[in-house]
């Protein structure tokens, strides 16, 4: 695969990293009003529910069940098949006639079939999972900003968290205009996103490290601004790499991995973004207003 070659680019990215910061707060207070009145659609992990586990008498396949539930209010159900008989079915427990509902449509799409399990999964047990989410992704934020408090400098290490928390908020947001459902392979993607996310900054903001010396010549925007330039190339081959195979998962995986693959397509264009504007913006701001301290 051809690779794109920015060596000889050169752009001026720092001269609109004032328009790029007040677009990303924009960003981000679109997301938190959303996040406010709209909320997010948890899964039945988060949520709560009913867990059926249905045994059919006749070989059955996962999209046609989810198929036959697409026009119902079981739209949203999570569908798993043990094997080609046994499937797993999650969804919001509505009552009494949505599984009376459920039983009906597929009895007649698709034969005889026994409910061998219920599990009911309680809202105190999905406030334990959104609180033990929510407890992983703070760890990872708070470890990221040690390391990279060591590694760098503090100052480098605060751009590195913000960048991060700017994804991690717009990702909430867009989930939330979206209505796509949060689950716990959310968070995985997240986490994930989180990781893919720094480890650009971190390129960036050691390359600004590298040039440092060169501090006192050329000034923090120069600086910075050709330390991004340097980058680029890797910036943009690692992007574009990663992007066509989830573009692939997102269009040819199904209902499911799609989900997924929709938390990572948005993590990669919004994280790519981050390690070129936001990191480096706040870094240079935060010397431009603040040159003598810290």
């Amino acid at each position: 695969m051809a690779t794109f070659d920015a060596s000889k680019i050169k752009l001026p990215f720092m001269k609109y990293r004032i328009g790029a910061l007040c677009i990303s707060g924009l960003a981000i207070l679109l997301s938190l009003v959303l996040l406010l009145t709209k909320g997010v659609n948890f899964s039945v992990d988060f949520a709560g529910g009913v867990a059926i586990q249905l045994q059919f008498e006749n070989p059955v396949d996962v999209g046609s069940i989810r198929g036959t539930l697409s026009a119902s209010e079981l739209s949203q159900a999570t569908i798993q098949a043990y094997d080609d008989r046994n499937i797993l079915i999650r969804y919001q427990d509505s009552g009494d006639d949505t599984r009376k509902e459920m039983i009906k449509l597929l009895g007649e799409k698709h034969g005889k079939f026994e409910i061998s399990q219920i599990d009911n999964v309680g809202p105190v047990v999905g406030r334990e999972l959104r609180k033990q989410a929510f407890i992983a992704v703070s760890l990872s934020i708070v470890g990221i900003l040690l390391y990279m408090a060591v590694r760098f400098s503090f100052r480098f290490g605060m751009a590195a968290v913000i960048s991060l928390v700017h994804d991690s908020i717009i990702m909430l947001g867009i989930y939330s205009l979206t209505g796509r459902e949060i689950s716990t392979s959310f968070i995985a993607a997240i986490l994930t996103v989180i990781g893919y996310s720094l480890n650009d900054s971190i390129v960036v903001l050691d390359r600004i490290r590298e040039n440092w010396k060169q501090f006192g010549s050329r000034g923090i925007l120069e600086l910075v601004n050709s330390s991004i330039n340097q980058t680029l190339s890797r910036t943009i081959n690692t992007s574009l790499t990663t992007l066509i195979p989830v573009l692939a998962m997102f269009f040819l995986g199904g209902e499911v991995i799609s989900n997924l693959a929709f938390a990572f397509l948005v993590g990669i264009v919004v994280g790519t973004y981050s390690s070129i504007y936001i990191a480096s913006s706040i870094l240079a701001e935060w010397y431009l207003r603040r040159p003598l301290k810290g």
